[in-house]
């Protein structure tokens, strides 16, 4: 099954663009049909699995390819809560980086320094392969709320065998335990963000796994390519605008005019697949309007809806997943320049699962580019220049 609705591949000879349409690989892992606007997790539709599943299960299923049995969950989670905490080499490196650092180049590091202390680290093969999946995927939460906690001049908390996946970030973030419904919403979010097709950055990795790479070096790949502003970072400018628009005081509607007038792009809308509106959005539009509503931020959503009016007046385009998850986020307390590793943290299950994938069926990604330079010169001495 493919992983988005696509053309048939052009001829060699024809370039395309950003290789738009193009079909690299077939998958069993997950569906986007930009057409009907649907989003399917090994043949579950994201809707189902946001409403009924956990993080650690929708993990599970994307791994091993079906929903999994209680015996089955419970080792999964077990497996997790034992591999959160980070190596000492790992977090000694961590306290030593600049406080001002990305968060996004942090993760990258350290995902990488990770590698060379993993006892696996030599050691391809798939059941090691996937001891290493499982330390990232429970390590990702741990890093990047360590590092938040030392960029503010607190110690990292460690986390805690009693709580689920999502809450333990929440946790590790603050010190404080958090709010059920708060721990849920952010499960659904890691849940929605955590596969989707043969995106930039799981290309990356699996291009980086072809060559028979570490699955660390492939994972490195896909940090550094989602920490691009075309591909992650879309919600941080979502949040950057509702508190610009907050900040000079005016409209929703004038300000989106404003930078349509400049021909200036409005982030989170639109998409490179989705020819309607993104199957994840509604259920973050939700999220949106009761978090900051209980937050005390109603008006974050209000701006939201303006914002969505406009556009879908203005241009008839849809939101993203990008768009009310900036304001979910942040009405959980949340600072702008997590939310790009928050998606990484949700994402890691999906590039585990490619990473695998490409493992188990191999074949060196090769494509070829078509020659448009000139032909046919004649070497010139430096002195004849």
């Amino acid at each position: 099954m493919p992983d988005q609705t696509a053309t048939s591949a052009p001829p060699p000879e024809a370039p395309a663009a950003g290789l738009e349409g193009v079909v690299v690989a077939e998958s069993d892992i997950s569906y986007v049909d930009g057409q009907a606007g649907k989003l399917v997790y090994r043949g579950y539709v994201i809707e189902d699995l946001a409403e009924h599943s956990t993080f650690e299960e929708t993990t599970a299923l994307l791994l091993d390819g079906e929903l999994p049995s209680r015996s089955a969950l419970d080792d999964l989670t077990a497996s997790l809560e034992a591999e959160r905490e980070l190596d000492d080499r790992v977090m000694d490196l961590l306290r030593k980086l600049p406080s001002d650092a990305e968060p996004m180049a942090v993760l990258r590091t350290i995902v990488s320094a990770a590698g060379t202390v993993d006892p696996d680290t030599l050691d391809g093969s798939p059941e090691p392969t996937r001891r290493k999946a499982i330390r990232l995927i429970a390590a990702f939460p741990t890093i990047v709320a360590a590092f938040d906690r030392l960029r503010n001049g607190k110690e990292p908390v460690a986390p805690r065998g009693d709580l689920g996946h999502s809450a333990n970030f929440l946790y590790m973030l603050s010190g404080r335990e958090p709010d059920p419904e708060d721990a849920r919403v952010m499960d659904v979010c890691l849940i929605l963000h955590a596969e989707h097709g043969m995106n930039a950055s799981t290309f990356s990795a699996r291009v980086t796994a072809a060559t028979l790479s570490d699955i660390h070096s492939a994972i490195t790949s896909a940090i550094g390519t989602l920490k691009g502003p075309l591909h992650g970072g879309a919600n941080q400018e979502v949040m950057k605008m509702l508190l610009e628009i907050q900040e000079r005081g005016v409209q929703p509607a004038e300000y989106v005019r404003e930078k349509l007038g400049r021909k200036e792009k409005v982030m989170g809308f639109g998409h490179r697949v989705y020819k309607t509106m993104d199957p994840r959005a509604p259920i973050l539009r939700r999220f949106s309007r009761d978090l900051t509503e209980r937050a005390g931020q109603p008006e974050l959503y209000a701006m939201s809806e303006e914002i969505l009016e406009t556009m879908a007046s203005e241009k008839g385009i849809d939101p993203n997943v990008d768009f009310f998850s900036a304001s979910t986020y942040y009405a959980l307390g949340i600072t702008p320049d997590l939310f790009t590793p928050i998606f990484a943290i949700a994402r890691i299950s999906g590039w585990c699962t490619h990473v695998e994938a490409q493992y188990a069926h191999n074949r060196l990604i090769r494509p070829r580019a078509k020659y448009v330079g000139k032909k046919g010169l004649s070497y010139i001495t430096l002195d004849q220049r």
